[in-house]
């Protein structure tokens, strides 16, 4: 049986292409308000990767403003009161506070680059029913037209999934970008904190680098667990041919 999506324009029953106020709902891909209603909606989705774009930049540029201002105020602190006890309590607490801004950043970006796959699945979606009303069209098309993941991240150039060309790609991403920073903050709070407490420098040292490494390793590691669990959440309706 053929699927009523693709009969002609009023073949099937009650369908209509008429654009006045008694027209029916559209029963047929080949309805001329599909195409518009489908349009709209690739729009509106460009719009969302444009702010969620936008958004994630920006509160990545917050996050460096902000922590280049707390060094800079570091430096004005030590040369008011010298380096001394006081200046590592000034430092931790300020350490402290870019720590807990570095996580949170790094938390919305990760929810921003899984709302931009959102949308770049939606995308795929429509270009997959273009195909369907107009087949002839592609070949031409560059972008993927199917919704599971390996066709979404066509639209991302096909980044390495595994291994440590997946590694050196994450770090080259904005996301892990914030969170090398975030994690080197967390080892320098910690030799900070160490100094505080009149530690010897060599264990500082060593515990600073092992928590940094640490802490990067833990934010990959929710990362992927995190989109993992979202990406099993998704259902798919044009997987990718085999």
């Amino acid at each position: 049986m053929a699927d009523e999506r693709f009969a002609a324009p009023g073949a099937a029953a009650g369908s209509t292409t008429g654009d006045g106020p008694d027209a029916g709902p559209a029963t047929s891909l080949y309805d001329p308000r599909v195409i518009q209603v489908l349009s709209t909606e690739h729009w509106s989705l460009l719009s969302a990767r444009s702010l969620v774009y936008n958004e994630a930049f920006t509160r990545g540029a917050m996050f460096l403003a902000f922590l280049s201002a707390s060094w800079v105020a570091l430096a004005l602190v030590s040369q008011a009161m010298g380096v001394g006890r006081e200046f590592e309590a000034a430092a931790a607490l300020l350490l402290a506070f870019d720590l807990v801004l570095g996580l949170t950043t790094y938390a919305r970006i990760i929810r921003a680059n899984q709302e931009d796959y959102l949308a770049m699945r939606g995308m795929a979606r429509i270009r997959h029913v273009y195909t369907e009303i107009a087949p002839a069209i592609a070949p031409v098309l560059v972008s993927s037209v199917h919704d599971d993941q390996r066709g979404v991240m066509v639209g991302y150039a096909n980044p390495p999934a595994g291994g440590p060309a997946s590694m050196v790609y994450a770090m080259s991403t904005s996301g892990g970008m914030i969170a090398l920073i975030t994690a080197m903050i967390g080892g320098v709070l910690t030799f900070t904190i160490a100094m505080l407490l009149a530690a010897p420098t060599e264990p500082a040292l060593a515990a600073a680098i092992g928590l940094g490494f640490v802490l990067l390793a833990a934010l990959m590691t929710l990362s992927a667990r995190f989109f993992a669990s979202a990406q099993a959440g998704l259902d798919v309706l044009y997987p990718s041919p085999d």
